[in-house]
């Protein structure tokens, strides 16, 4: 249960050995693609790197997947809901009509 100030982050993402495809799409840490590779390549590559194997987009065919730094991945997504939070808060501007 999530309490008053935690934001909610998608609990379906899939992370290195969660992953059920046979063959992803990777992109890498820096953004570019490195191919179409089977599971195991692509985890090993990841440990190789020190970071995780997220699938981005399972309904792809085949999956995308990328190695990046999961924990990295949570707190952005984290901050990038707080602002999109304050910014939906802010954005009412109210009036009020005087008359003599």
């Amino acid at each position: 249960m999530l309490q008053k100030g935690e934001p909610e982050i998608n609990k379906s993402i899939r992370i290195n050995g969660a992953i059920r495809a046979r063959e992803l799409r990777i992109i890498g840490p820096d953004g570019e693609q490195l191919g179409i590779m089977s599971l195991k390549e692509a985890l090993s590559k990841a440990n190789d790197m020190n970071l995780d194997l997220v699938e981005i987009s399972p309904g792809a065919n085949p999956p995308v997947a990328k190695i990046i730094d999961w924990g990295k991945y949570q707190y952005q997504k984290m901050k990038d809901q707080q602002k999109n939070r304050r910014q939906a808060k802010s954005g009412d501007l109210k009036q009020m009509r005087f008359s003599v």
